[in-house]
């Protein structure tokens, strides 16, 4: 499998199985600390968040599978923002929940400018002349 499909694949599978064990703590384990705290709003757009750009990298990795030239680079770029706007956005959101350091707060819109950074590239991939 080569390394363009492999890695926003195996993002996509890490992504998917921590944002659902993430979610589960935060809906039950964590739930009372989470509300005391008033933080099970952050919690739970952290994990929507997550989820659904793990779903965007599986749908990247299977499209990739297929595609190659300017339009599959564009969606491994795509990926790799993702990738990176999930760890800093929902991390830190995931952290703030925590109690972690308030220096979190200033990465999370790093981590969603990431994101939508990521969905740039998407829409750039239709711009990319069809073979």
């Amino acid at each position: 499998m080569p390394s363009q499909v492999h890695l926003p694949l195996l993002a996509a599978g890490f992504f998917g199985l921590t944002g659902v064990a993430l979610g589960a703590l935060g809906a039950h384990a964590m739930a009372a600390t989470l509300a005391e705290r008033g933080m099970s709003h952050a919690w739970e757009t952290a994990s929507l968040y997550h989820l659904f750009h793990a779903l965007a990298l599986l749908g990247a990795a299977v499209w990739l599978r297929t595609s190659m030239g300017p339009a599959a680079r564009r969606f491994v770029w795509a990926t790799r923002c993702w990738s990176v706007g999930i760890f800093l956005f929902s991390g830190s959101l995931y952290g703030l929940a925590l109690g972690g350091p308030r220096w979190l707060g200033p990465i999370t819109p790093l981590g969603g400018l990431a994101l939508m950074a990521g969905w740039l590239f998407v829409i750039a991939v239709a711009f990319v002349p069809e073979d």
